[in-house]
């Protein structure tokens, strides 16, 4: 036979964009519309913030043409239009169809619309690919009014352009849209019918293989369907068609045929491309959307990962919020509805949040979705973070948690992750049952090209047959549709392609793991090759979160002691909200640097906000520990205790001992300058760096020989795409130390040297004050280069293989030679507080105030070995999606440690993160516990406000630990979960409790929370 299928493929295909696809509606009439523009006072026509429903609908609307531009960018303008029902139409299948003006592309990042009644009831959201407004049958008349959000199409064609419309104080005040179309239409149901089952047979006929005989099949009945149809009169003789093509869409799937789980989702950005307001009105779109659906009697389970949007939504729309939650209850139940997942209170980013963050992410989503639900979530669900941190299984566990989903690691640039279902183990040993979507996106539209992806790409094929497919539009909100939702039910049962079911992640969850009972496993973090410039974009919003993080934990810890032994009212509201919002702003693309400019504004000045109130309940706090009084009293809210002058101050406590004044640069002096304190001793050049560094204890020399420490080094910065998010491994080639270093000032125990550079200035400031076992090194840099990627470079002489960076409760190990692709692809990482190198018997430590980026690598040493150099990020200065991202001044402090082992280096990275604290008072708190063999990483007093104290703590070092808790008051002590309760399938320490002594064992890494209920 004659090969014609690519002349019946393009028959199909112009067939059904021509003719079939427009004929799935008549228009009756076009709308009356009116507008009313928002409009701040003084401010450009239409581009005010949002107003309220009432006042929108109680406002002034003007007669409004089609094709008349509205919408200056973040700008609202309300729709209202109205029409009459022909009587012979009133109890026909009508919609109204919308178009605000769209490209036909980027669901969510561009203009949408929230569609309600005349009463302010919401009917559902419109956007490009979702544009219908139902019309409720037997009507006279019309009426809706639409809020119409005008948000720019920032990541455009071609994407990453700069442009100043990320800010609301530089956008255009020009509008960006026309409204193009607002007409009554009666539905043809057949020709829609028609159209999905031609759209489904053709695109999976050009998908399977070449020599299978089915997709003749499917594309030779599609011929007969097209043969049935007179394309004068569509929807007449639309059923004739369908009925011809009927027999090969009604051939059952292949018996071992792969089951996919379809799961509705929206994965919408806490902020993005848009600011935090916006998303709060996305939220209100999307659920709208998923409540329009299975209102219509659509089968369906929506995943919502968030407690913050539901926090946001019943703020905004209590009514709307009551019908979710009512939803929720279906979907827990078995029943089509919602599905509370992930148990977060926001997708964050799962790298750089701190330890006790990471774990609040959990406690604060959990109980919001237990208190709304009765139930808490027993997956992890983070499809779009830029990497995993190794601590999160065990956290997950902890949390009541049993499994995990991602997809973000398909980006990986070079290698190919081996599994899509496997366990992954987290660095204490715990492991979760983990599946990423072969589907290879988050936002799957249900095409057959997805489908066959998802199929075909599955590693694990042949091993196991289910796996998960999260469609819905997503990252700007809008969900699930109609359409999607046909294709679903096309791909029930259907020779040819994998079988599409509807069901709740959990129960995908328990079928994939009774289907595939031992899968692969992966140990230690999930590392994404990609995005590896987010652990240094954005460097003030990293700032204050690092900041608010430690002072969270001042706040809690002084709060709890003070409630514990003076009368004091423990703050847990302003707590909460303190909490919310540092959780918020670790969104995985707020807190990694990759939002617009107004996104990054608003979360400095939030940070400064929160920064104030926990300095407010700090104070309190501390004064009523320390009464009123003029003696200097010393409080340490670190884990360790810390030498003050000939003194010293106890971890978790105080002491009245006053720290000595810093002092302050002199003049500048010539030539090489010496600092040393007996610890340590340094060299510092003419030009500014450092030539030596002796470790005198041990006399071992710290510099290469021929190396200098402390030198600044400029490079190009320019990636392929992606322009915050990405480091690529070029901009190596560009290295440019930057010179002309002078001292500009120096004292008894520091030394200020001074740069000039392109636009920019910094100041480096060494110090090694009395008793100090670090050297200091101190960046002020007024920072105004463009495409630039500033590094600090200090080598030192260590011969190493890999290099330790602590993470969230422990640290992770990872090779710092190239020897395979897996390793060359981490030249740029992430650590927390510390990293450390070493050789047997000798290491260096470098802790950091609010870095999270660097690279360590290895050199080769004249005369023989290797030394390793430690660089870490300072600044970068991408366009795209803020074009001043990280203008101006910034101060970051680093501790370069010689001698250290592991547990200096822990020492030394709270120490750099939680200063003393000096107040006067009476007398000085003691300790309000003791402990040893673990680090506490916080105190608190219990979620259920009984008054127990709850205590946070874990071994740091990566070996197992004999622990004990001491209290001078008389306790009682249990293990629990990080909800503060029982946990099922997931072993907690035992705890030996004798009152004022309490005793547990650790494993390396180990995560445990005690519970101290006290005796009376």
């Amino acid at each position: 036979m004659h090969d014609h299928r690519p002349i019946l493929a393009h028959r199909v295909e112009r067939t059904l964009r021509e003719r079939v696809r427009p004929a799935d509606s008549t228009t009756i009439c076009p709308l009356t519309v009116t507008a009313y523009h928002v409009t701040d006072p003084g401010g450009p026509t239409g581009q005010g913030e949002p107003v309220s429903r009432e006042q929108a609908m109680a406002a002034s609307y003007e007669p409004f043409a089609i094709g008349s531009p509205w919408g200056p960018p973040w700008g609202t303008t309300w729709f209202h239009v109205t029409a009459d029902i022909p009587a012979e139409k009133q109890n026909a299948q009508l919609e109204l169809v919308i178009d605000l003006g769209w490209e036909d592309h980027s669901p969510g990042f561009q203009a949408e619309g929230l569609v309600l009644t005349a009463s302010g009831e919401v009917v559902k959201a419109i956007n490009p690919r979702n544009q219908w407004v139902p019309v409720p049958s037997g009507q006279e008349s019309v009426e809706f009014y639409i809020e119409a959000a005008a948000n720019p199409l920032l990541l455009g064609v071609p994407p990453f352009i700069p442009t100043d419309d990320g800010d609301k104080e530089t956008a255009s005040s020009e509008p960006l849209y026309r409204l193009a179309r607002a007409d009554l239409v009666e539905v043809n149901e057949e020709a829609r019918q028609l159209a999905y089952d031609l759209e489904v047979a053709r695109e999976l006929s050009e998908h399977l293989p070449g020599d299978d005989p089915r997709g003749w099949q499917l594309l030779l009945a599609c011929q007969e369907a097209l043969d049935a149809l007179d394309l004068a009169d569509v929807p007449g003789t639309a059923q004739r068609a369908r009925e011809a093509l009927a027999p090969a869409l009604a051939v059952p799937a292949r018996p071992e045929a792969q089951r996919i789980t379809a799961v509705a989702h929206a994965h919408i950005d806490s902020a993005w491309l848009w600011p935090l307001r916006e998303t709060r009105r996305k939220v209100v779109r999307t659920i709208a959307n998923v409540l329009r659906l299975l209102d219509d009697g659509k089968t369906l389970y929506f995943a919502l990962p968030a407690a913050q949007h539901l926090a946001w939504l019943k703020e905004d729309d209590p009514v709307l919020f009551e019908r979710a939650v009512a939803a929720m209850k279906e979907g827990l139940a078995g029943r089509p509805g919602i599905v509370p997942v992930g148990g977060m209170w926001v997708e964050p980013d799962a790298v750089l949040p701190g330890a006790e963050a990471m774990a609040r992410q959990f406690i604060e989503g959990q109980k919001f979705f237990r208190e709304h639900t009765g139930e808490i979530c027993p997956e992890m669900w983070l499809p779009d973070s830029f990497g995993y941190s190794g601590a999160l299984p065990q956290l997950a566990k902890l949390a009541g948690a049993r499994w995990f989903l991602t997809q973000k690691i398909s980006w990986n640039q070079v290698n190919r992750f081996p599994h899509h279902t496997l366990n992954w183990e987290g660095i204490d040993g715990t492991r979760i049952f983990t599946h990423f979507p072969p589907v290879d996106t988050y936002g799957a539209e249900v095409s057959s090209t997805q489908v066959r992806h998802a199929e075909t790409n599955f590693q694990d094929m042949g091993r196991a047959n289910v796996s998960l497919m999260p469609y819905g539009y997503g990252d700007g909100g809008g969900g699930p549709t109609r359409d999607m939702l046909e294709r679903i039910d096309r791909f029930a049962d259907l020779s040819g392609a994998a079988k599409l079911v509807h069901e709740r992640p959990a129960d995908f969850f328990a079928r994939a793991e009774e289907d595939y009972p031992n899968p692969g496993v992966w140990a230690g973090e999930l590392y994404l090759e990609l995005h590896r410039g987010t652990f240094t974009s954005q460097a003030d919003t990293k700032l204050g979160n690092r900041r608010n993080e430690h002072l969270l934990r001042e706040a809690e810890l002084w709060s709890a002691y003070a409630a514990t032994v003076a009368d004091f009212d423990y703050p847990y509201e302003e707590l909460d909200q303190c909490w919310h919002t540092v959780l918020l702003n670790q969104f995985h693309d707020i807190l990694p640097g990759t939002s617009i400019a107004w996104v990054h504004h608003e979360v400095v000045a939030t940070h400064a906000k929160v920064t104030t109130i926990l300095e407010d309940i700090i104070s309190r706090a501390a004064q009523a520990l320390v009464g009123e009084g003029e003696h200097t009293i010393t409080l340490n809210s670190g884990p360790f205790d810390r030498p003050v002058g000939a003194g010293q101050v106890p971890a978790l406590g105080g002491a009245a001992v006053e720290p000595a004044p810093a002092e302050q640069p002199d003049e500048a002096a010539r030539g090489e300058r010496v600092l040393d304190n007996g610890i340590l001793r340094a060299t510092v050049t003419a030009e500014g760096t450092v030539s030596s560094l002796v470790h005198v204890a041990s006399e071992r020399e710290v510099v290469p020989p021929g190396e200098h420490l402390g030198s600044l080094v400029l490079h190009e910065d320019f990636p392929n795409m992606w322009d915050a998010w990405d480091v690529d491994p070029f901009y190596r080639a560009s290295a440019r130390e930057i010179t002309g270093g002078r001292i500009t000032g120096q004292d008894a125990t520091s030394i200020e040297v001074s740069y000039d550079f392109g636009e920019s200035t910094a100041t480096v400031t060494f110090s090694l004050p009395a008793g100090a076992r670090s050297l200091g090194i101190d960046l002020d840099i007024d920072w105004h280069e463009t495409e630039k990627f500033l590094k600090l470079r200090l080598p030192v002489d260590i011969h190493a293989l890999d290099a330790a960076f602590e993470t969230q409760f422990g640290h992770v190990r990872r090779t710092i030679h190239e020897n395979t692709s897996w390793e060359a692809a981490r030249f740029e990482v992430s650590t927390h507080r510390w990293v450390h190198v070493g050789e047997p018997g000798f290491g260096v430590a470098l802790a950091n105030s609010a870095t999270y980026g660097l690279d360590v690598g290895r050199e080769a040493r004249a005369g023989g070995g290797t030394y390793t150099i430690i660089r870490p990020s300072i600044l970068r200065a991408p366009r795209f999606p803020d074009p001043a991202a990280d203008q101006g001044r910034h101060q970051r402090s680093f501790l370069l440690t010689p001698g250290a082992d592991i547990p200096t280096a822990v020492e030394t990275g709270y120490e750099a993160n939680l200063p003393l604290r000096t107040v006067r008072g009476e007398h000085a708190p003691q300790r309000l516990l003791e402990v040893s063999g673990a680090v506490v990483e916080a105190v608190k007093l219990a979620e259920d406000r009984s008054g127990d104290l709850i205590v946070r703590l874990y071994e740091p070092h990566g070996a197992r630990a004999d622990v004990e808790l001491r209290t001078e008051r008389a306790y009682e002590a249990s293990t629990c979960s990080l909800l503060e309760g029982e946990l099922e399938d997931y072993e907690l320490p035992e705890i030996v409790s004798q009152q004022h002594s309490h005793r547990l064992s650790l494993r390396p890494f180990q995560v445990a929370t005690v519970r101290l209920k006290e005796l009376q």
